[in-house]
């Protein structure tokens, strides 16, 4: 029934059953045997990139410390495990460094850029660094101009353009012109748009943007209709919190 051999993306990790951005959270998926997972990235204070989503500490820490303004041993203090369940209390913020080296042969690594363009220059080194393959590693984010630096300075890795879409307003006020982020994606050389999962994402979005030879991915979606739906659709990725389970159940209904 599914047009598509679209990827399953683990969002954070496995972060409904484990504290996101974890070591946890990350093996924990690759243990599921999900095929990518989608991490988020900050530069500390002292030019080490660190896996968390916010610019803060809070949230999931419970103590604030601004990530830029932070270095990697005061990171390292908090617990960033406890806010999820006490049975992963202690869980430690890790380095970018640490998670390349968890993914398998056949997995796939896709990072989010949170930081701006300063954080290139480490990113270029640890991804050089690391023993992936260059398909195993792809670049995501919502500022396309630092997203266009990052294509300049690792053309061999595969960038898409985060797009919120009618993340934050209805569909039916939201004016979108495909054409216009098409041209503005290919400016930058970039290979495709990762966008939400909204109304505004149907059959003809996707098609227009795979007829022009551009990736589509989907963020977020727990919903096994809903990726049913898109992979139906011919979505090329979807990001879900429950990547393990909704593979499970996406068995039982393709």
């Amino acid at each position: 029934m599914s047009k598509s051999s679209g990827i399953i993306i683990a969002h954070r990790g496995e972060s409904f059953n484990a504290p996101e951005n974890t070591l946890a959270s990350i093996d924990l998926a690759w243990k599921n045997k999900v095929r990518a997972v989608e991490i988020d990235i900050h530069l500390t204070n002292d030019n080490e990139i660190v896996v968390i989503h916010d610019y803060d500490t809070l949230r999931t820490s419970g103590k604030k410390k601004i990530i830029k303004n932070a270095t990697l041993q005061e990171l390292r203090l908090l617990d960033f495990g406890s806010f999820k369940n006490k049975k992963w209390k202690n869980e430690r913020i890790p380095t970018l460094s640490e998670v390349l080296k968890t993914v398998p042969s056949g997995g796939k690594l896709i990072i989010e850029i949170k930081s701006d363009h300063r954080i290139l220059d480490r990113l270029k080194i640890d991804l050089a660094q690391s023993r992936l393959k260059n398909s195993q590693i792809e670049l995501i984010a919502f500022n396309v101009n630092t997203l266009a630096k990052a294509k300049q300075m690792m053309p061999e890795y595969r960038m898409l353009w985060l797009i919120n879409l009618d993340y934050y307003w209805p569909y039916w006020i939201i004016w979108v012109n495909k054409q216009q982020l098409i041209n503005k994606v290919k400016k930058h050389n970039l290979n495709g748009v990762d966008v939400w999962a909204g109304k505004l994402l149907n059959s003809s979005f996707i098609e227009k943007f795979q007829k022009a030879g551009l990736l589509v991915y989907a963020w977020t979606v727990d919903n096994p209709e809903k990726a049913k739906t898109l992979l139906e659709n011919g979505i090329d990725g979807i990001t879900t919190n429950r990547a393990g389970w909704i593979t499970e159940q996406l068995k039982y209904i393709i």
